[in-house]
């Protein structure tokens, strides 16, 4: 069995720093495309939400030419029984 040094404990420690450093750097990297993703659909979820009002303007607006134009079919069907002078 190899001796055990102090040199050889100093290898080893400075390998293990040297991948500790390359964690620390590929935790920071997943960090930020984290972030980034978070970012994305931060702005996704406020486009959904733009669409969704929008989509309920449109049947607002709907409804209220449907509603109109039940009216006028009303009057015009209501205009055919009614005497013409």
């Amino acid at each position: 069995m190899a001796e055990i040094t102090s040199e050889l404990m100093y290898e080893l420690l400075k390998k293990i720093h040297q991948r500790f450093d390359k964690v620390e750097l590929s935790i920071g990297e997943l960090r930020a495309d984290h972030m980034t993703l978070r970012g994305q659909l931060h702005v996704l979820q406020g486009d959904m939400n733009n669409l969704r009002v929008t989509v309920g303007h449109i049947e607002n607006r709907l409804d209220r030419i449907e509603n109109r134009l039940e009216l006028r079919e009303l009057a015009e069907a209501q205009a055919r029984f009614e005497p013409h002078p």
